[in-house]
């Protein structure tokens, strides 16, 4: 079994499309081989060697995903996303301490700035429009001395990422070619991914659901992957038009947006039928799944993932097996359990969901703490904490009732904000609902919900409460709703629950 990234991609025959893009040619797989040999050449003519860490600043598209793709063969991966700001750049790029940025040949920003400033090497990478998509061409700064050849090895580290750092200091996640790899099979083998599937890719590649789920698992089963330029729901359908994938995997706000358009789109969606569609990343509201299902007349599949899983660790089966709503589905790669949330031990019943398989980083880096926290032996295997409390049913799903940090604390009374969150997105005028905790001076949290209303509902803070009021109890019941255009989300796409109260200007009393 392929261990490593370049032997994921080895055994698919030269002339399969692999990369595409709008208005290009596609790129085959033995193009994109040759591409990887002559990236390996530059980066050590630029002594980069197999073990230095490359950072990467590009925007989405199809040579951030080859620049990945690529540069994980031969060297460490940390893809940054080009959003940051200086300050940003400074803190992440000292942190991975990375030899090389990767940055498009005209970057003048701060990402360049920062990384002049930290003493490292530019590499510049320039495109041919007329060449297919995702080739390009490296272009050192400076004069280096020539780094040894070597490739990088299954226990060598292919990719580091960070974590959100949502409460506290954003911790480094490496992850092995062996954990690329691992996981990219376990997805191939979850959506039975062949050479004749293709995904839309609309997930930024500087995370790890697109990179994992999108690019690598595609490109471990010889299949194509046709990448978008970013997210945009007004382009969507022009690129499923021209791409016509056979699915596409995404996060539930840009599925919400995708749906918004749907209705005047009916003739693309009939013409270009889907085998499923893929949510990850957030939990996928049970309604969302229900009219994603009816709207594309394929099953939706919902999966459960975070970085330090190198992306998957749960997801709704194919059919003949059944999605259930409200569900990440059952064990897809790693084994799937449930730990007492304070002693290191496995439990029945409702607990923090943990995990442990070849997909699972080795440890944060250079954070003892963290890593005494989250790992723990128990019945023979290595267990990570992921942070969610869950449980297991019968059958095997897994259903989640929310991060450990984000479960609501009233006076004593735990409350799942995804509970909430479900109760509230039954109500015919809302569109998007997140539930969190607002601070209260007397029960220490009180609960509160961000909502945005369908085009052309209306409902007012009461009415809302109101609604929610017949199905919860008492002191389940948003005190306080707040009716926005927008929730504000992150960088890839979710809804932050953690620090919206403090956004929104809802402090004690409010």
């Amino acid at each position: 079994m392929a261990a490593t990234l370049a032997a994921l991609i080895a055994p698919h025959d030269a002339a399969l499309p692999a990369i595409g893009a709008p208005g290009r040619d596609w790129l085959t797989y033995g193009g994109l081989r040759e591409l990887a040999g002559r990236v390996t050449a530059s980066l050590r003519a630029a002594g980069i060697g197999a073990t230095d860490r490359v950072a990467i600043v590009l925007p989405n598209g199809p040579e951030m995903a080859t620049a990945f793709v690529t540069l994980a063969q031969a060297a460490v991966t940390a893809p940054l996303n080009p959003a940051y700001r200086l300050e940003e750049y400074r803190f992440y790029l000292d942190d991975l301490k990375a030899k090389a940025l990767v940055v498009m040949a005209d970057e003048s920003g701060p990402a360049v700035e920062a990384a002049t400033a930290c003493g490292m090497k530019i590499l510049r990478l320039s495109v041919d429009p007329a060449l297919p998509a995702g080739i390009f061409a490296l272009h050192p700064e400076g004069e280096a001395a020539p780094a040894p050849d070597g490739t990088p090895e299954a226990g060598d580290t292919a990719l580091i990422l960070h974590t959100s750092g949502t409460t506290s200091r954003p911790k480094i996640v490496p992850l092995l070619q062996s954990n690329l790899a691992a996981s990219a099979l376990n997805i191939r083998a979850a959506l039975a991914l062949s050479r004749d599937d293709r995904c839309l890719n609309v997930m930024p590649l500087f995370h790890i659901h697109g990179l994992i789920a999108a690019v690598s698992a595609s490109l471990a089963a010889g299949a194509s992957v046709w990448c978008a330029p970013g997210f945009d729901a007004l382009r969507f359908f022009g690129w499923m038009k021209e791409a016509r994938p056979s699915w596409y995997t995404a996060v539930p706000t840009m599925h919400q947006a995708i749906l918004s358009r749907a209705p005047r789109n009916a003739d693309v969606i009939a013409d270009t039928p889907l085998r499923f569609l893929r949510s990850s990343s957030a939990s996928l509201p049970a309604q969302v799944m229900r009219a994603l299902s009816e709207t594309f007349a394929a099953p939706v599949i919902e999966a459960y993932g975070m970085t330090e899983a190198t992306h998957q660790m749960t997801s709704n089966p194919l059919p003949p097996r059944s999605q259930i709503p409200g569900s990440v589905g059952i064990t897809a790669g790693p084994m799937v359990r449930t730990a007492h949330e304070a002693e290191d031990r496995l439990i029945e019943g409702t607990g923090e969901v943990v995990i442990s398989g070849a997909n699972v980083t080795p440890g944060y880096e250079g954070n003892p703490d963290a890593n005494a926290k989250s790992f723990f032996l128990a019945e023979g295997h290595r267990w990570f904490r992921t942070g969610d409390q869950g449980a297991i049913d019968a059958e095997g799903y897994l259903h989640l009732t929310g991060r450990l940090k984000e479960i609501i604390n009233r006076g004593g009374e735990k409350i799942s904000p995804l509970e909430v969150d479900g109760v509230l997105m039954d109500h015919p005028a809302i569109a998007q609902v997140v539930t969190f905790a607002m601070p209260h001076p007397k029960l220490g949290e009180e609960v509160a919900a961000a909502v945005v209303l369908a085009e052309g509902q209306s409902a007012t803070d009461r009415e809302i409460r109101d609604f929610a009021a017949t199905r919860l109890a008492d002191f389940k019941v948003p005190r306080k709703v707040v009716l926005l255009d927008e929730i504000p989300k992150g960088a890839t796409g979710k809804m932050q629950r953690i620090g919206l109260a403090e956004k929104l200007g809802l402090g004690p009393g409010a």
